[in-house]
């Protein structure tokens, strides 16, 4: 028997990076975006549309996105539909 897959939803140290990306005058559209759907997944079982997944995917990739961004988008990303 498989195991039930477990729920992923953002943590309380990814929410906070979120959140300062949201308020960061020079994050990007994009990092934004990202940082909105981790926060709308604290404490829900929301899931991370393709569109946003592959932003984050990007975020990750960029050398000039912040540490905050870059934690938002691997929250995104863990959450990503399957």
């Amino acid at each position: 028997m498989a195991a039930k897959a477990k729920s992923e939803s953002t943590g309380k140290a990814a929410a906070s990076a979120a959140a300062r990306v949201m308020k960061s005058k020079s994050a990007t559209a994009s990092e934004k975006a990202v940082a909105a759907s981790a926060l709308t997944q604290k404490g829900s079982n929301e899931k991370t549309s393709a569109k946003v997944a592959t932003s984050a995917a990007k975020v990750l990739r960029s050398k000039t996105a912040s540490k905050d961004a870059k934690s938002a988008a691997a929250s995104a990303l863990t959450q990503k539909k399957r």
